[in-house]
Order: C-alpha cells, then sequence, then structure tokens
C-alpha cells in the first residue's frame, strides 16, 4: 500500500512511525506533505527513504490512501488550493475533529472516505481511534484502515457518525483532562511542602496504579472510591469538597462542551 499524508504534523507523523514501526508500509511506499519548507527539511532527516513535499509541489497523487491530518480550521482553504485530483480508487482517511463525512466529499469532490478520531498517546502505540466510513467503502478496504489504525493503539468502529464528535470529546481531548488533574495534584504537593520533582513521582506512580486497579478488578469504580474512602478518613474529606464544588458537574460539562465545539467545527 502507498499513503500519503496531507498535513504532517504531530499525529501525522506518528501515525506515520507506527505503519512503519510495525511494517504496514515499506518507508519509499510513504509520501510525507506538509505546508512549511523548514518543516519538510527536518521531516527529511527523520524519514529519509519516504518522499517529503510541500503542498505546493504536489501536482498529482500517487497513493492508495490519503490520509488527511490537517487542522479542521484550514481544511477549507487546502481542499481549494490542493494542485492534484483524487484518482476514483483512492481513498480518504480524515483525522480532522468535527469535519463529517459529507462535508470532506463534497470539497474534495470524492466519495470513498474515512473517518476517524485518534488520540494523543498513538504516539507510543497506545492510542484508541474510533472510525467510521461512508457508503461505498468495501468490508476489505475497511479491515486494511482497521489494520492501520490499530498499530497506533486500539480502534472501535462506530456505525452511527454523529457518535464521533463525542468520541473527540471524550478520548479525543480526553488525555489533556487527565494532565490537568495530575497537574493539580502535584501543585497540592508543592503547597504542603513537598519537592515538586518527589510530588509528580508520587502522583504519577499513583496514576499508574490506579489504572491498573481498573484494568484488574471486576469492582465497580463506586466500590472501588469506597475501598480508598474509610469514614471520617483523609480521602472522604476531599471527596466531600470535590461534592461541594460540584466538581464532577464542572468536568461533565466541560466534556460536553468539547462535544459541542467539534459539531461547531464542521461550519
Amino acid at each position: 500500500m502507498k499513503i500519503a499524508i496531507l498535513g504532517a504534523g504531530n499525529m501525522g507523523l506518528s501515525f506515520s512511525k507506527s505503519f512503519l514501526k510495525y511494517e504496514l508500509i515499506k518507508p519509499e511506499n510513504l509520501h510525507l506533505i506538509t505546508r512549511s519548507q523548514t518543516r519538510s527539511s527536518k521531516m527529511a532527516e527523520e524519514f529519509p527513504k519516504s518522499r517529503i513535499s510541500t503542498f505546493e509541489e504536489v501536482r498529482e497523487l500517487d497513493a492508495d490512501l490519503i490520509i488527511i491530518a490537517v487542522k479542521p480550521q484550514d481544511f477549507l482553504a487546502v481542499s481549494e488550493n490542493i494542485q492534484f485530483k483524487l484518482k476514483e480508487n483512492q481513498m480518504v482517511l480524515s483525522i480532522m475533529a468535527g469535519i463529517n463525512i459529507e462535508k470532506i466529499q463534497k470539497l474534495l469532490h470524492h466519495p470513498l472516505v474515512v473517518r476517524a478520531m485518534p488520540n494523543s498517546p498513538t504516539l507510543l502505540g497506545m492510542g484508541i481511534t474510533g472510525y467510521t466510513a461512508a457508503e461505498g467503502i468495501s468490508f476489505s478496504q475497511l479491515i486494511s484502515i482497521e489494520r492501520l489504525l490499530n498499530s497506533t493503539g486500539r480502534s472501535v468502529y462506530l456505525e452511527n457518525e454523529n457518535l464521533l464528535d463525542g468520541v473527540t470529546a471524550l478520548s479525543g481531548s480526553g488525555p489533556a483532562y487527565f494532565y490537568y488533574i495530575v497537574d493539580a495534584m502535584i501543585k497540592a504537593g508543592v503547597e504542603m511542602g513537598i519537592e515538586e520533582n518527589l510530588s509528580k513521582l508520587f502522583v504519577q506512580q499513583t496514576m499508574l496504579g490506579a489504572y491498573h486497579l481498573i484494568n484488574n478488578s471486576e469492582k465497580s469504580l463506586e466500590d472501588l472510591i469506597k475501598d480508598v474512602a474509610s469514614k471520617g478518613g483523609t480521602t472522604e474529606a476531599a471527596l466531600k469538597t470535590f461534592e461541594d464544588n460540584r466538581f464532577k458537574d464542572i468536568l461533565k460539562s466541560g466534556i460536553l462542551n468539547a462535544e459541542k465545539r467539534a459539531k461547531e467545527l464542521n461550519g
């Protein structure tokens, strides 16, 4: 398979590295396309056997799959200014937030579109991607896409495209929510007099241990919380503060606003 990545930013490059790592494509069958000539030079050092181009240089695209990894806000301008025409048998895989299949088909004048929403842990092969496809994509083509997505972690097919905006808010943006909470915990440790690096160690290892307990326990989250929060104890004091300040409602509200913004990006 020959793959071109249109807009080779962080996510596009993480996909590229996964595909090459698991030998799903040969380096010479990878074409990275970027806006910046400076970035193009740096990518050439990182991907010496692959083709690197700027948008202006590409007049014809020799690829079986074109991955669109530009920012959703830039897609309209990109679609109006690309110099090449898509061929009938080429597939498009969009990893842009918010932009729906119908709009991609309309702006690219091309029917074969798969839409996916990955998240940043794909950088470590530990991401999760929700994806869906337009009518006309064959089962074998979908399996090929799934194989590529699974090289970056796990993937889940969704029949209802509308759910992808929720996936964007939940898992696409989700890593940032955890970083935000971890940062608050580290800063609380510093305020209590614990040196920052030590506070970071305690919080990160606690987060790692809690993740493994969730994965390896048959208990519900409520029961796991009760296991830690003994009556009249320190954990109960913290949880009461969270409840009094409606922390869970605030977090849910933020995620719902992320979904709303994903829908707005489609225009």
